[in-house]
């Protein structure tokens, strides 16, 4: 079981460490706010109050022992880049960072962070993206410049399989899985994993495909 410790219990912290607990982690948090950790004690696993800044809370709380963490706390800077060198102090291997701004992100990567999330940026893209296709679109970033994309079939695909589609040699993306959606006919919903050539797709289907990102908002377009 992986020990992950989260710095700031505000929506991006608690909704984070909810999904980490779900998946099986080991969560530990730390958070100012009395009321904040009062609330969260009732439904997690340990949740401490203290202030990230001080090494000694951090200690206390036990982050020391943590497989990763996550400084959660962008609007307050300061605190946010006190906390990162705390945790690398602690040497806790993978520290991921929160920051606001490219300035505040270059400054946590300066001073250790492995990786700096920018979570309002990464909405934006998403709601750009959505936008521009006429539909809602989820992107998953996996590396620069590519992704795995959720979204509903083209009307262009319905009623022709996969290799009438041409996805790989016209498109350049793959297709990983594909979502049935469920009707009073059909039944329950069906997903197929790794989908065949022959896998035909219908009205209504979510395609799941892998590929660069410029190639996959073209085919959303």
């Amino acid at each position: 079981m992986k020990r992950i410790g989260i710095i700031g219990a505000g929506r991006f912290g608690s909704e984070l460490a909810e999904n980490l607990a779900r998946r099986g982690a080991e969560v530990v948090i730390l958070e100012r706010d009395r009321k904040i950790v009062q609330r969260l004690s009732d439904v997690m696993g340990k949740v401490v109050q203290g202030e990230a800044t001080d090494i000694t809370a951090l200690q206390e709380a036990g982050f020391q022992e943590c497989d990763a963490a996550v400084v959660a706390i962008g609007l307050n800077m300061e605190g946010s880049i006190l906390a990162t060198m705390n945790l690398k102090e602690l040497n806790v291997p993978y520290v991921v960072a929160k920051a606001d701004s490219d300035m505040h992100g270059r400054v946590l990567e300066r001073v250790g962070a492995n990786y700096v999330i920018y979570p309002d940026r990464e909405r934006a893209i998403r709601l750009a993206r959505s936008l521009l296709a006429g539909q809602e679109v989820d992107f998953f970033e996996i590396g620069e410049g590519v992704s795995v994309v959720e979204m509903k079939a083209p009307a262009r695909f319905t009623g022709r399989t996969l290799t009438d589609c041409e996805l790989r040699k016209k498109y350049g993306v793959t297709a990983l899985a594909i979502k049935h959606e469920a009707t009073s006919a059909r039944g329950a919903a069906k997903c197929i994993i790794s989908p065949m050539g022959e896998d035909l797709i219908e009205e209504g289907d979510t395609l799941v495909l892998f590929g660069p990102d410029r190639k996959l908002e073209g085919l959303a377009e």
